[in-house]
């Protein structure tokens, strides 16, 4: 029994170890990438500091001041240095440290995607179990129609027109930005999230307005979502449905539900824990253009601003983030797998 246990604690730690190793090697490589990228880039980050009426001797100084003259390996491994250090350098943008800007602009950017990927599983699930207990049918075709515009309609036009329509002409949703400017500053910070603070702070005022402002983006944010995880959901259930267990229960005389979501959608979960874990992902870091269409302060917003200067500290720091997000969620995709799955384990 002994060693039997010791076989299995020495396996666990094994695997744990690579599992480590890669996440680290993936990481290395996803910055390493990202900063000889930006190095070859045509932006100077040195004339976003002196301004474009430097004169030479102060933009010389500001070059080596900022390391650029020396090699780019060089470059890499100071930054790696400072990086273990846990100093992620400033950023021009706003003269703050790079964790401080992503620790202000994050909590807006988690809010968005969160009810994104909400409006994307409470919508996209039911779809393809529908679209799939019904192939060939109406509903399929429904399904497909709305997966195709998911997929193929851009997310910047539906956020212009959703403006248009829902905001200038009807008056429902909220403007620009995330909250009402009478608003703006007024709610205690605890969390970064408005929705929770608002709520902890009593002021269903406030809430209300930032609900009005988060409903719209985060409906078209989910878009894309809806149109994944009910595509993936209706292969998944067309696979399962063609099972021969499916039609030993129908022999039985089950219900068509029970086959359905008590025999078929059960044995699909696992599968599309990875499918939601990864459509989340893609939410946070995918989120650029409706954080532009909404002026919506956050991390997608944040990063195109930092590129579009040349500002590769912020840069680096984004990209790392989002590595780390999608390892993340990930390993817990995979935790899952094991409780919901005992043939993992």
């Amino acid at each position: 029994m002994s060693l039997s246990t010791a076989s299995v604690l020495g396996a666990r730690a094994s695997g744990t170890a690579r599992r480590a190793s890669t996440v680290l090697v993936t990481l290395l490589g996803l910055l390493a990438l990202t900063f000889f990228i930006g190095r070859v880039m045509p932006l100077d980050p040195v004339l976003a500091v002196v301004g474009p009426d430097a004169d030479s001797s102060t933009y010389d100084q500001v070059y080596r001041a900022m390391g650029l003259d020396q090699p780019i390996w060089i470059q890499f491994g100071l930054y790696l240095g400072d990086l273990l250090q846990g100093d992620f350098g400033n950023a021009l943008l706003t003269g703050h440290p790079v964790l401080e800007d992503i620790k202000r602009v994050f909590p807006a950017t988690i809010e968005l995607a969160t009810l994104a990927i909400l409006f994307g599983v409470l919508i996209g699930l039911p779809l393809g179990v529908v679209a799939a207990s019904n192939q060939g049918k109406l509903g399929d075709h429904v399904a497909r129609v709305i997966t195709l515009f998911g997929y193929s309609t851009p997310i910047f036009w539906v956020g212009m027109m959703g403006l248009l329509v829902f905001y200038a002409w009807l008056g429902w949703a909220g403007g620009a930005g995330r909250i009402d400017l009478a608003y703006d500053g007024m709610v205690p910070e605890v969390t970064g999230l408005l929705l929770v603070d608002t709520a902890l702070a009593r002021d269903w005022e406030a809430f209300t307005s930032a609900l009005r402002h988060i409903v719209l983006p985060g409906l078209i944010l989910g878009l894309n979502s809806v149109a994944y995880i009910s595509r993936m959901t209706r292969s998944f259930m067309l696979e399962q449905l063609s099972q021969e267990y499916i039609i030993t229960a129908r022999v039985k005389g089950l219900s068509r539900r029970q086959v359905v979501w008590g025999h078929a959608f059960r044995n699909i979960l696992v599968q599309l824990l990875t499918v939601v874990a990864l459509a989340y992902g893609s939410l946070l870091e995918g989120a650029v253009l409706i954080e532009t269409v909404f002026a919506w302060p956050g991390f997608g917003q944040y990063l195109t601003s930092s590129l579009m200067l040349g500002d590769m500290n912020a840069v680096m720091g984004c990209v790392l983030v989002i590595g780390l997000i999608f390892v993340a969620l990930n390993l817990i995709s995979d935790a899952l797998y094991k409780v919901f799955d005992p043939r993992t384990r």
